[in-house]
C-alpha cells in the first residue's frame, strides 16, 4: 500500500518499513545497522538495564547463552524437561475442559522454570504460583508499550515489574547460594550470574531470561496444538507417529529422548509453521549510519523496521502463505539447523535468538506428552490473532476451549 520502503513517525521517533528482498538482505547484513542500539531503550524501559551495562554484559551473555543452548547441548535440558511436564501434566487430571492456552501455559512455565532455574527457585506451587502469573501476565501484555513509553503511564504494569524485580532478588540469592563448583550442574540462571558484570543487576536479567523463555514459547505451543486439532487429516498424521515410536498410547510417564523427537520430524514441522504464521509483526535495527536501498536514503536515527508476518506471507517464499502446510518445511534442511529461507522469526545474521533450539525443542515435547496423553475436542473455532502487538509471536484474540481426556 505505501510503497517498497515506507516511514511512519510514532512516539516522537521515525520508523522506517522495508518490505522486498533488497531490505531483507540490507537489514541482516549491513555494517550501517545496530542491533543493540535499537533495544538498549527498550531493555532500560522494561528491566531497568542501564545502557552502558547492557552493552557491557550482551556479547558475554549471547555468547553463554548461544553456547548451554545450542543444537548439541539440548540433551543436557530434555530429561528434566520430560520429567517437569509430567508433572505438572498430572494437575490436569483424567480428563476435564478448559481454555487450550491456559491448559498449555499451566503445564509448560513451571516445568520451563523449573528445569531454566533450577527447582524451588522460581515459585512454581500452586499456593504461590496465582499471585505470581497475575504480575507477570500483566508484566508480558504490556511489555511492548511499556518497552516504548515512560513507565508512568502504566502503572499497574509498574507494580508487576517492581513485584517481579523484588521476587527476582530472592531467586538470584537462592541461585547463588546453591550455585555448585561443577559447571555440568549449573542451572541456566547460575550461568548468567557467573557470566554478568555488576551483581546488582542480576534479578533484571533474571526477568529478562524469564520474559525470553516465556512470552512467545507458550503462544506457540498453544497455535501448534490449535493448528494440529483443527485439521483432522494432520491430527490423525501426528497421532499415528506417535504410536509408531512410542506404541499404543497411554504409557505414564513415558520418557522421550532428543533421539525419540528425531523419529518424528513431521512435529518439529507442524511446530515451525504454527512459528510462520504467528511470528512478530517486525523486528528492528537502528540506523547509524545512512543507508541507501531501493532509491531511498534512510537517514541515521531511524528505526529500520522489517516484518516476518509479511515477509512469511509473501507466496514467492511460501506457497499458499495462509495455509497451515507443515510439509512445506521438508525442503529445510533441518539436520544441519537451516531454516527455510525468508523465515525470520528467530531474527537472522549474527543475531539470532540464542534460544532457538531450546524453544522448539521444549514445545515439541509439550506437543508429543499432550496427544500421547489426551485426546482433545475442539469446543471453540480457533481464534483469529490478535492485532494488538507487533513484537513477539501473535496472541490469540479470543479462548479455545477444549475436552481432553486420557487416551484408552
Amino acid at each position: 500500500q505505501h510503497g517498497p520502503v515506507f516511514t511512519i513517525f510514532a512516539l516522537g521517533k521515525r520508523f522506517t518499513f522495508v518490505t522486498e528482498e533488497e531490505g531483507t538482505e540490507a537489514f541482516f547484513k549491513s555494517e550501517d545497522l545496530n542491533f543493540e542500539q535499537a533495544v538498549q531503550q527498550a531493555v532500560k524501559n522494561a528491566v531497568s538495564v542501564p545502557a552502558e551495562a547492557f552493552y557491557q554484559n550482551h556479547g558475554n551473555l549471547y555468547s553463554m547463552m548461544k553456547g548451554k543452548m545450542s543444537p548439541s547441548n539440548l540433551h543436557m535440558f530434555s530429561g528434566t524437561l520430560c520429567k517437569e511436564l509430567h508433572e505438572h501434566m498430572a494437575n490436569l487430571g483424567m480428563e476435564g475442559t478448559g481454555d487450550l492456552n491456559d491448559l498449555v501455559r499451566h503445564v509448560m512455565y513451571p516445568a520451563v522454570v523449573n528445569t531454566l532455574f533450577g527447582k524451588g527457585i522460581c515459585p512454581t506451587s500452586p499456593s504461590e504460583i496465582k499471585e505470581f502469573e497475575e504480575h507477570f501476565q500483566k508484566y508480558d501484555e504490556d511489555f511492548e508499550y511499556a518497552s516504548q513509553m515512560p513507565e508512568c503511564f502504566l502503572r499497574n504494569w509498574s507494580k508487576s515489574k517492581k513485584w517481579l524485580l523484588k521476587l527476582f532478588e530472592k531467586v538470584v540469592l537462592d541461585a547463588e547460594r546453591t550455585n555448585p563448583s561443577e559447571t555440568a550442574s549449573k542451572t541456566l540462571l547460575q550461568h548468567l550470574l557467573d557470566s554478568l558484570q555488576g551483581k546488582h543487576l542480576a534479578p533484571n536479567y533474571g526477568l529478562l531470561m524469564l520474559w525470553a523463555a516465556q512470552a512467545n514459547a507458550v503462544p506457540v505451543a498453544f497455535w501448534t496444538l490449535a493448528f494440529i486439532l483443527s485439521n483432522p487429516a494432520i491430527y490423525k498424521k501426528v497421532t499415528e507417529d506417535l504410536a509408531s515410536v512410542f506404541g499404543k498410547a497411554g504409557k505414564d510417564k513415558l520418557e522421550v529422548s532428543e533421539e525419540d523427537l528425531k523419529k518424528i520430524p513431521f512435529i518439529k514441522w507442524c511446530t515451525l509453521e504454527a512459528i510462520r504464521l504467528r511470528s512478530p509483526g517486525a523486528i528492528t535495527k537502528k540506523v547509524i549510519n545512512p543507508i541507501r536501498i531501493k532509491n531511498f536514503t534512510i537517514p541515521a536515527g531511524d528505526m529500520l523496521m522489517l516484518s516476518p508476518y509479511w515477509l512469511h506471507r509473501n507466496p514467492k517464499y511460501f506457497p499458499d502463505p495462509e495455509m497451515f502446510k507443515p510439509d512445506r518445511w521438508k525442503e529445510a534442511n533441518l539436520e544441519k539447523n537451516a531454516f527455510l529461507d525468508s523465515f525470520v522469526a528467530f531474527g537472522g545474521g549474527k543475531h539470532q535468538c540464542p534460544g532457538r533450539w531450546f524453544a522448539i525443542m521444549e514445545i515439541q515435547l509439550l506437543v508429543v506428552l499432550f496427544l500421547y496423553k489426551y485426546e482433545f475436542v475442539l469446543l471453540d473455532a480457533v481464534p483469529k490473532e490478535s492485532p494488538l502487538h507487533l513484537v513477539g509471536t501473535q496472541q490469540p484474540m479470543a479462548q479455545l476451549q477444549v475436552r481432553y481426556k486420557c487416551r484408552e
